[in-house]
């Protein structure tokens, strides 16, 4: 299945799937501390993008990432530069921040097969992994010679999202305020 068949497949239809390889795979219920953690990452992105002045936009989860023409993430907040994407819209085209927040059935694929994924799309430059029980976030980063650098980082960090512009305090990802 494409990922254009695969968006067809999907609207309208009940659970939540990511496409991988050409087959849909069913995503996993959600704690309510997992989407506890979801939700305060993106306020905290919209909350930066606004503060600081940004021509860049914040989605939650329900947006996709096309990897490629058999392969599509939805990951848990996704942040993007141009205009704002119109509201029908399902594929963010160019996503410049994807987050996942572990989960006790993604942990795994969120640092294997999500990173080499998220990283295959080319104006992806930084992608974080969320923990919210250790409070943690693992940062990777496209550098200029296009390896990944990695960054583990605690609540008391601040993500410097370079060259977007925007940062943020690790700390709102925990906590509204």
């Amino acid at each position: 299945m494409t990922v254009d068949e695969y968006l067809v497949w999907a609207r309208g239809r009940p659970g939540r799937y990511e496409l991988v390889n050409g087959r849909p795979v069913q995503m996993s219920p959600e704690t309510t501390g997992h989407i506890s953690v979801k939700v305060l990452v993106v306020i905290a992105f919209m909350d930066a993008i606004e503060d600081q002045g940004l021509e860049l936009h914040a989605l939650g989860d329900g947006a996709t990432v096309r990897i490629s023409d058999r392969t599509a993430f939805e990951p848990d907040a996704v942040v993007y530069g141009g205009p704002e994407l119109g509201r029908k819209e399902m594929i963010v085209p160019a996503p410049v921040i994807v987050v996942e927040v572990v989960s006790p059935s993604s942990g795994g694929r969120d640092s294997s097969v999500k990173l080499a994924g998220y990283f295959a799309v080319p104006s992806v430059t930084h992608y974080l992994v969320v923990d919210g029980d250790e409070q943690t976030v693992v940062h990777h980063r496209r550098t200029a010679g296009k390896e990944i650098a990695t960054r583990l980082l605690g609540s008391s960090d601040t993500l410097d999202l370079a060259p977007t512009g925007l940062s943020v305090a690790v700390r709102r990802f925990f906590a509204r305020r």
